[in-house]
C-alpha cells in the first residue's frame, strides 16, 4: 500500500480506479477527498463548504455508474471538486480557477467527464432531461443523472425540467442535495416543504423500518416503497410535490453515509423512468468553521487549515469594496424614503443587502434563486408606488431579460437595477463575468444606463436614481474594492445623460464607462510625463449618452478612444461610434474593453491585461493612435 498523505486517493486517477475498490474502503477515499480539498483550497481560494458537502455523493456516483457514459450532471457547479478530484484532474488541481489553469466549474471542453456546463443555478435538470431524451431516442441504455442543490431548486427553469420531465418516459435521476443553503441560509415555501418532509419523525421511523426490514428482498423493498409514498402522504397530510409531477420519490437519505448511497443508488439504477432520490447533507462538512458559518466558507479566500483563521480578511483602511457601498447607501437612502425597498435573489450577503435586511426586515427581500421573479417582483411592487432597488449580479440578470423589457421597461416603472460584479470577475471565469448588460440594456427603451468611476459616484447614482421624476434606472458597479476611503460625503444628483470632465488635454480624447476610467487616469498620469496630452471623459451615462461630450470629441480629434470593462460589442464605444457615423464626423474609435469572445478565468488583473484596458493597454493605444 502507498505509504503518502493520501493512500488511497492516490490509486485513483479515474473513477474505474474507484471501481476496483472494496466497499469498505470508500468512507476512507471520502476521509481523502475532503482532506484533499481542505488542504488546496486553503492555499488556493475556491467554492469551499458546497463541494465539502457533496464527497459521499460524489464518491458514490462514480462509483455505482459507468461514467463517462452514464451522464453526470452538476447544478450550479461549485459542488464538483470532488467529481473533478476522481475524473483526471486531481494533480491539475492547484491550478484550479488559476489563469490557464482548469476551471473551478464543470466544463465540457475541460473532460469528458463533465457531461455539461453548469455556472449558473437550475440547469441541471433541463441538460440532463435532454441528455435523457437523446439516449432513448438514440436505443443507449445510459443513466443520467441530475445533482441539484444549494438552494438551486427554487429557480423557476429546475420546475420547468421537471414538469417536462414528468411526462417522458426517459430515464432520469434527479438527486436533491438537499443542505437547506444556497450561499445564505435557503428562503420560501420549498425550503419549507422540505423541511416538513425531512423533519417528520413518524414518517422517518415507519420508512426506516420498513428499509431495514426489506433489506434483503429487493421485490418487497420496492413493493413497500411505493405503498410508504401513500403513508408518507397521509403522514404529511398532503401529497408529495415531486410524485404530482410524476417523479418517484425517495429518501430522504443521509448524503454522507457512502455506503447507504451506493446501495441506494444500486437499487434505483434498476427503476425505469423520472426519480427523485433527496439526499440530505451539511454544508462545509468535514470542516468544523465552514460547518459553524457556513455562508463565510462558501468561499472563504486562503486560511489556515489547522486555525480556520482566514487569512484574505480585509484591513480597515483600504478602499471598501463597491457592494458594500450599495449596502450602506441603500439603507441611508430608505431612511430619508419611506417608499424604497430592497431585492434580491438568494445573494443578500454577496450583494450587501443583509445590511438593509437586518435593519429594515420588513422593506428588504431575498427571493430565492428566481432572477426573473425578482425583476417582475419589482414590478410589482413599483406599479404600486414603492421603488424597489432590485440588486443582481450582472451575470444573472441575463436570465431575468424578458422581464426588464416586458414587465418594468415598456410599463415605464420606477424600478432601479444594481447589477454588482459587471465587468470581468476574475477566477469565476466566463460563466460569471458580467460582460454584457451595457450592450443588452442600452437597446432597450426608456432606461437609464449607468457606471461609476468611483465609491462617491455609486451613491450619488443611487441617490439620482430614487428622485420621483427618474423612472427605470440601471446602475453597473464591479466586484472588488473601488478607489477610495473617503466614500460617505453629502448625497448629490448627478444630471442624468451628463459625462464628467476629469482631465482636459490636446493630443487625444479617451472617454471611459465606469470603473475602468481609473486605468485611465492612470495611464494620462504617464503619458503626461512624456508630453501627451489627455483629454479624458468620465462617461457616467451608457444611456442617455452625453452628446455634447462626444461633439467636442468629434470636433477636436481625429482619433478618440473608448474605455470600459464591458463587451465593446454593443458598449460605450459602439455608442461613441454610431454617434459620429450619423453626425456626420470623420473619427476613427479605438474601442478597448471585452473583445468578442468568451474571456476564461485568472486574476483580475491578469483578463484586464489580456483584453487591453488595463493601465499599460491603455497607455499602448495612446501610443499607437498617436503614431497613425
Amino acid at each position: 500500500m502507498p505509504q503518502g498523505k493520501y493512500p488511497l486517493l492516490d490509486t485513483v486517477n479515474f473513477p474505474s480506479d474507484l471501481k476496483r475498490l472494496d466497499k469498505r474502503q470508500l468512507a476512507e477515499v471520502c476521509r481523502e477527498v475532503r482532506d484533499f480539498i481542505i488542504d488546496e483550497v486553503s492555499e488556493n481560494p475556491g467554492h469551499f463548504g458546497a463541494s465539502l458537502g457533496v464527497v459521499e455523493l460524489a464518491v458514490a456516483l462514480h462509483y455505482v455508474y459507468n461514467t463517462p457514459y452514464d451522464k453526470l450532471v452538476w447544478d450550479v457547479g461549485h459542488q464538483a471538486y470532488a467529481h473533478k478530484i476522481l475524473t483526471g484532474r486531481r494533480k491539475l488541481f492547484a491550478n484550479n480557477r488559476r489563469y490557464h489553469g482548469i476551471s473551478g466549474f464543470p466544463k465540457m471542453a475541460e473532460s469528458e467527464y463533465d457531461a455539461f456546463g453548469t455556472g449558473h443555478s437550475s440547469t441541471s435538470i433541463s441538460a440532463a432531461l435532454g441528455l435523457a431524451v437523446a439516449a432513448k431516442m438514440q436505443g443507449e441504455q445510459r443513466q443520467v443523472v441530475a445533482i441539484i442543490g444549494d438552494g438551486s431548486m427554487t429557480g423557476g427553469l429546475a420546475f420547468e425540467g421537471m414538469n417536462n420531465a414528468g411526462i417522458e418516459k426517459s430515464n432520469l435521476l434527479v438527486i436533491l442535495n438537499d443542505n437547506k443553503m444556497a450561499i445564505d441560509p435557503s428562503v420560501g415555501a420549498l425550503n419549507e416543504y422540505l423541511t416538513r418532509i425531512t423533519t417528520s419523525p413518524v414518517y422517518n421511523k415507519v420508512k426506516d423500518e420498513v428499509w431495514q426490514r426489506t433489506a434483503r428482498l429487493k421485490s418487497i423493498r420496492l413493493f413497500f416503497q411505493k405503498t410508504i409514498i401513500a403513508v408518507k402522504s397521509s403522514i404529511l397530510r398532503q401529497s408529495n410535490l415531486f410524485e404530482s409531477l410524476n417523479f418517484r420519490y425517495f429518501g430522504p437519505i443521509d448524503g454522507h453515509d457512502v455506503l447507504k448511497l451506493v446501495s441506494t443508488l444500486e437499487m434505483m439504477k434498476n427503476i425505469p423512468g423520472s426519480k427523485l432520490l433527496h439526499v440530505l447533507t451539511v454544508k462545509g462538512k468535514g470542516y468544523k468553521p465552514a460547518e459553524e458559518n457556513q455562508t463565510l466558507w462558501h468561499a472563504p479566500g486562503t486560511f489556515d487549515r489547522n486555525t480556520g483563521e482566514r487569512s484574505s480578511a480585509r484591513k480597515k483602511e483600504q478602499p471598501p469594496l463597491y457592494q458594500h457601498v450599495f449596502g450602506e447607501t441603500i439603507v441611508e437612502l430608505a431612511e430619508q424614503n419611506e417608499k424604497i425597498v430592497g431585492v434580491t435573489p438568494a445573494m443578500p450577503t454577496g450583494s450587501s443587502l443583509n445590511i438593509m435586511m437586518e435593519k429594515m426586515p420588513g422593506r428588504a427581500f431575498d427571493v430565492g434563486i428566481a432572477e426573473q421573479h425578482a425583476v417582475t417582483f419589482s414590478a410589482g411592487l413599483a406599479a404600486a408606488g414603492k421603488i424597489p432597488f432590485c440588486n443582481i449580479y450582472s451575470s444573472f440578470m441575463q436570465r431575468g431579460y424578458d422581464s426588464i423589457i416586458h414587465d418594468v421597461a415598456l410599463q415605464n416603472l420606477h424600478v432601479v437595477f444594481c447589477l454588482d460584479r459587471s465587468g470581468l470577475v476574475g477566477e469565476d471565469g466566463a460563466t460569471h463575468h458580467g460582460a454584457y448588460d451595457v450592450a443588452y440594456l442600452r437597446c432597450i427603451p426608456n432606461i437609464v444606463v449607468a457606471a461609476p468611476m468611483n465609491e462617491v459616484e455609486l451613491r450619488n447614482m443611487m441617490y439620482t436614481a430614487q428622485l420621483p421624476r427618474q423612472r427605470t434606472f440601471s446602475i453597473r458597479y464591479p466586484r472588488g474594492s473601488g478607489v477610495t476611503t473617503q466614500w460617505r460625503k453629502p448625497f448629490e444628483e448627478i444630471p442624468v445623460g451628463k459625462a464628467r470632465l476629469v482631465r482636459s488635454g490636446s493630443h487625444i480624447a479617451v472617454l471611459s464607462l465606469g470603473h475602468a476610467g481609473n486605468f485611465v487616469e492612470q495611464a494620462a498620469g504617464r503619458l503626461a510625463q512624456e508630453g501627451i496630452s489627455v483629454m479624458h471623459y468620465d462617461m457616467r451615462f451608457a444611456k442617455p449618452v452625453d452628446e455634447d461630450a462626444l461633439h467636442e470629441a468629434g470636433k477636436l480629434f481625429p482619433h478618440v478612444i473608448t474605455v470600459e470593462d464591458g463587451a465593446i460589442v454593443g458598449g460605450i464605444g459602439s455608442a461613441a461610434a454610431e454617434f459620429f457615423a450619423e453626425n456626420g464626423y470623420s473619427v476613427k474609435v479605438t474601442r478597448l474593453g471585452i473583445p468578442d469572445r468568451f474571456v476564461e478565468h485568472g486574476h483580475m488583473a491578469q483578463l484586464q491585461a489580456e483584453c487591453g484596458f488595463d493601465a499599460d493597454g491603455i497607455y499602448r493605444a495612446v501610443k499607437s493612435a498617436l503614431m497613425t
